[in-house]
């Protein structure tokens, strides 16, 4: 099976480019980690830490069950929105899922191998393949689903295995408490993501910010809803069509790119907004550049693609 793609269709879905586990799979370790149960073995956890060391049996776990991944970090605000609900969604499940949580500092090769530029990203195992989801703090529904799409994805390549109802993480319970201790202009946003409401979620971040100018988890969290929100409703074709007709109209440009980045073609959105910057006269240059610097936030500004369409824009200015 090919890298595949679920929840391409959801507005909020920002997928990567396809991803490289061919060094974890050949990978030996000896490192504890999930394993299915066999005889009187113990099941494996419903939800549990993946890393670097015990990836390669979490690959063989994905053979009998598939296997959610959550790439995570502690700073990430959106992922302490998004943890609990994917942990309440595969417990409800009952064993025909199970979620492997990777936190991205520190397992870098990990992080590499499912190239996470943006997080909170969530991607699947279905028989040692990955199967790419979406990324960001989405809906409940939304994450429903996406599930329901990855068992059947998972039933047509023949991994219908489920997993006994074992212990869940030790730490779900005090991530749950942790969003409910949420900031509440924080705990506004994750509400309103959930309803689908992205306008009322990025209103609650944008308070946020002007309480605290410093609080990234909020400027990120602005940044990601705002996207979600441009894109729903746009249909690519049409979107692509009325582009093609005006190349030089920024709205017509804007929804492109943006539908770009939400597919994972970061270069295309890039190069894109930096073609039409060149050909705009200066007055009419600044929403452009304010655009390509928010998308330039999503993708994360260590990013090499972020960096060489940075230095692109630097040219074009001076």
């Amino acid at each position: 099976m090919s890298d595949q793609t679920l929840g391409a269709q959801h507005p909020g879905a920002v997928l990567r480019g396809a991803v490289d586990l061919s060094s974890l799979r050949e990978r030996a370790t000896t490192a504890a980690a999930p394993a299915p149960a066999t005889g009187d073995a113990p099941a494996p956890p419903l939800v549990f830490d993946a890393t670097d060391a015990n990836f390669a049996t979490v690959l063989e776990l994905s053979r009998t069950v598939p296997v959610v991944v959550d790439l995570w970090a502690e700073w990430c605000g959106p992922c302490k929105q998004l943890s609990p609900v994917l942990e309440k969604i595969v417990t409800e499940l009952g064993g025909r899922l199970v979620l492997a949580k990777v936190d991205v500092d520190a397992n870098p090769q990990l992080a590499q191998s499912f190239r996470a530029q943006s997080i909170p990203l969530v991607v699947a195992l279905v028989a040692g393949q990955p199967v790419q989801l979406f990324t960001g703090a989405v809906p409940e529904q939304q994450v429903r689903e996406v599930f329901a799409q990855l068992l059947q994805l998972a039933a047509q390549q023949g991994v219908t295995g489920t997993v006994p109802q074992g212990p869940v993480d030790p730490d779900a319970e005090q991530r749950e408490e942790e969003v409910s201790a949420l900031p509440p202009l924080h705990q506004e946003a994750f509400e309103a993501i959930e309803a689908g409401d992205y306008a009322r979620a990025a209103t609650a971040y944008e308070a946020a910010l002007v309480e605290d100018p410093r609080d990234e988890q909020a400027r990120a969290g602005l940044g990601q809803v705002r996207l979600l929100e441009r894109v729903q409703g746009l249909d690519l074709q049409d979107s692509r069509a009325a582009a093609a007709a005006a190349p030089e109209d920024p709205e017509a440009q804007f929804a492109v790119a943006d539908l770009d980045l939400a597919g994972g073609h970061v270069e295309d959105a890039f190069g894109r907004l930096l073609d039409l910057f060149a050909v705009l006269p200066d007055d009419e240059r600044a929403p452009v550049r304010e655009r390509l610097l928010e998308l330039f936030g999503l993708v994360g500004d260590t990013d090499p693609r972020v960096l060489r369409a940075r230095g692109r824009l630097s040219s074009l200015l001076f």
